[in-house]
């Protein structure tokens, strides 16, 4: 997953934080409620990164040139590397990674294929959309967890270079057939909407998730502070759309 070009401000400032945000993640997942919320969040990101290697490299067959291909493969590598460190994290913390994806894969999976790219650029508008509205909402949890898991959460999250990638790509497109870009604004925008469904759906199915959300576990969001996050989600959205040269 990847947040390009970073564009929502940082939530919160971990270093001035009090509580679980400047403990260790050994004394942090003594409170059993706060471990269940990581193992959770570690379990729906690491679903996320290995889905989003899979739809990584079916694109990479509607690559245009060789060039492209070869630059999907490159990216779909790095999604599968974060992948890997986070099944490696869920084992180390004596849990089962599949045990800890399964409970999100259906709603990953229902969210893809109600949003499969009917050509080459949907599907990178859908990855740089899509996958960075994930990653806005992960780092805006980040910033309330442990010191060891919020390092590895926003290591993951690093640009695999698929932004900037799509944004010369469809910036290129719309030039060339400036009627693209209205196919593609109304295709961004359904995206916008089913991510943040999917996004509060999973939430809403795991007490856990949620109550670290609208607070109850140490530095959890309160219920204006979820709000304030969406709004800055949106306005990220919408910072993004302009980049591709789309309305928002």
């Amino acid at each position: 997953m990847e947040t390009p070009d970073h564009a929502t401000d940082t939530p919160a400032d971990p270093s001035g934080a009090t509580g679980i945000a400047t403990q260790d993640w050994a004394t942090a997942a003594a409170d059993p409620q706060y471990r269940a919320a990581v193992v959770d969040l570690l379990g729906a990101l690491a679903y996320g990164e290995l889905a989003a290697f899979e739809r990584l490299a079916e694109d990479a067959k509607l690559a245009p040139t060789l060039g492209d291909k070869a630059e999907l493969a490159k990216m779909a590598a790095a999604e599968f590397h974060h992948f890997e460190q986070l099944t490696e994290r869920l084992t180390a913390v004596d849990e089962e990674p599949t045990a800890a994806m399964e409970p999100f894969a259906k709603a990953l999976d229902d969210f893809h294929r109600q949003t499969a790219p009917s050509d080459w650029l949907e599907g990178l508008v859908k990855a740089y959309v899509g996958d960075s509205i994930a990653s806005d909402f992960y780092r805006e949890v980040a910033a309330r967890l442990d010191t060891d898991t919020r390092s590895l959460v926003l290591s993951v999250l690093d640009d695999t270079g698929h932004g900037n990638f799509a944004v010369e790509k469809v910036r290129a497109a719309i030039e060339a057939d400036p009627r693209v870009g209205g196919r593609l604004a109304l295709w961004a925008r359904r995206l916008m909407g089913e991510a943040l469904s999917q996004a509060q759906r999973v939430v809403a199915d795991r007490d856990a998730l949620s109550t670290m959300l609208v607070g109850g576990v140490a530095d959890g969001f309160d219920l204006a502070e979820v709000g304030r996050m969406f709004s800055r989600i949106t306005e990220a959205h919408t910072k993004r759309m302009a980049a591709l040269g789309l309305a928002a």
